[in-house]
């Protein structure tokens, strides 16, 4: 029997302070704040780090146009997914939405079980329970999104500005308390800690800037829950991507400033031991506590977006039918919970699972963007009628230029972590099967 259609429904509610806050709270998470050690270790370049983490912003900006474009001409929850199928039909849709949903569902369980060690270094006694308690962590907040889109989309605003403002407070302490070493002492610090730049060490930097940033796309999944997508979208976006810019290099200027850089290349949380080096090692527990505020905010974004993408998926025919249901707040009432549940079993299953697919992650979000650009081509051609109510500039150099950036990226990452991408390989190569599977069960409730 198939379902009335107001009970799959999602609600208009959302405006532009939503789509600048799950900008902003989808992509800052732990990586701006551990990153910065390893990249530093890679390239032991300040001014190249810098030149790296810009490189990629302008990657993500321009992207946004591309982005854009696409979200406003078809409105609807999904995003990538929801593109890809359109300009290449169900099978490349399937692949590029599951793959997206998987990711997602991975660095949802390595977020949650990230936030419950940074617990379990505040109080001693929780270490033994960190899985219990990463488990009661989706839990409560599959409970709370429940509630609706509405409080939901009011948690994710208030989260980004605590998040921003804090990132902002660590900048300005940074600069003010910390102190530059004297030009000669950088010079023989320099001598001594430069290391060679290689080309495995700047991808290697790369994919860690690369999964920093993701996230700048994700207002683009609630396209269907806006109140006037054409509108708001594009101010969201851009003013959302051009923030996480200038946080992202200042939080790094503010490093490279105050923290020398060989305690920096050995360095697994830069933002605390360079607030541990300013004013002892007391003072870390600050950074500790906002670390998990900063983790619960993007694990936020990550339970409303992430159901989406099934959600979509399950109207087209292309995941179970039971997931289009949504309830009388707006939210995906079988996508959501499903999503959550996944997380928890890999949760279950350890963290070094999570992390390994975490890493494999970005291997599949990077091949989301490409998909993506590559709809953008194909769209512009064969539906030259489309309602476009914006446009990517410099059409279509512009989409070509991000394809083949995505290509290079990719190909370097296969290259530098074969261990990790052959996972991903495997996957795309029994993604037909499973497309074939779904469509098999499918049939005939969507005929």
């Amino acid at each position: 029997m198939i379902m009335s259609k107001q009970n799959n429904q999602l609600l208009k509610l959302l405006g532009v302070g939503f789509g600048i806050a799950v900008t902003v709270g989808g992509t800052i998470g732990t990586g701006i704040l551990r990153k910065p050690g390893s990249i530093a270790a890679q390239i032991g370049d300040p001014m190249v780090i810098l030149l790296l983490w810009m490189a990629v912003g302008i990657y993500a900006l321009l992207g946004v146009l591309c982005a854009i474009e696409l979200a406003v001409s078809m409105p609807q929850a999904g995003a990538w997914y929801v593109y890809a199928r359109r300009a290449f039909g169900n099978y490349f849709g399937f692949v590029t939405g599951i793959t997206s949903w998987f990711g997602t569902v991975a660095a949802l369980g390595f977020g949650a079980y990230t936030m419950s060690e940074y617990i379990g270094l505040l109080v001693k006694e929780t270490e033994a329970y960190i899985p219990h308690m990463s488990v009661l962590l989706l839990v409560l907040l599959t409970g709370f999104h429940w509630l609706g889109t509405k409080s939901a989309g009011k948690s994710q605003e208030i989260l980004a500005v605590i998040k921003a403002a804090g990132l902002m407070v660590f900048v300005l302490v940074c600069f003010s308390f910390g102190s530059s070493p004297k030009t000669s002492d950088y010079e023989m610090a320099m001598q001594k800690t430069l290391v060679p730049i290689s080309f495995l060490g700047i991808i290697g930097a790369l994919q860690a800037i690369f999964y920093t940033f993701d996230g700048w796309h994700t207002a683009t999944y609630f396209t269907e829950e806006n109140t006037n997508p054409s509108q708001t979208l594009p101010k969201s976006m851009i003013a959302g991507v051009i923030m996480i810019i200038l946080i992202y290099l200042l939080v790094n200027g503010a490093i490279l400033y105050a923290l020398p850089l060989p305690m920096l290349m050995n360095s697994k949380l830069a933002a605390a031991d360079t607030i541990s080096y300013i004013f002892g090692d007391g003072y870390s527990k600050m950074v500790t506590i906002f670390l998990m505020i900063s983790i619960l905010g993007i694990v936020n974004a990550q339970i409303m977006f992430a159901p989406r993408v099934i959600f979509s998926m399950s109207r087209d025919g292309l995941f179970f039918n039971g997931a289009t249901r949504v309830n009388a707040s707006g939210t995906p009432a079988v996508a959501m919970p499903l999503t959550a549940i996944l997380s928890i079993l890999l949760i279950v299953s350890g963290k070094e699972t999570c992390s390994k697919l975490s890493d494999i992650a970005t291997f599949f979000f990077v091949l989301s963007y490409a998909a993506g650009f590559a709809a953008l081509i194909k769209l512009r051609y064969s539906e030259p009628g489309m309602e476009r109510p914006f446009k990517a500039p410099w059409f279509p150099f512009l989409p070509y230029f991000l394809i083949v950036a995505s290509a290079l990226f990719l190909s370097g990452a296969v290259y530098s972590d074969i261990h990790s991408s052959k996972y991903a390989l495997v996957f795309l190569f029994l993604s037909y099967p499973l497309f074939a599977l779904v469509k098999k069960m499918n049939a005939g409730y969507h005929s």
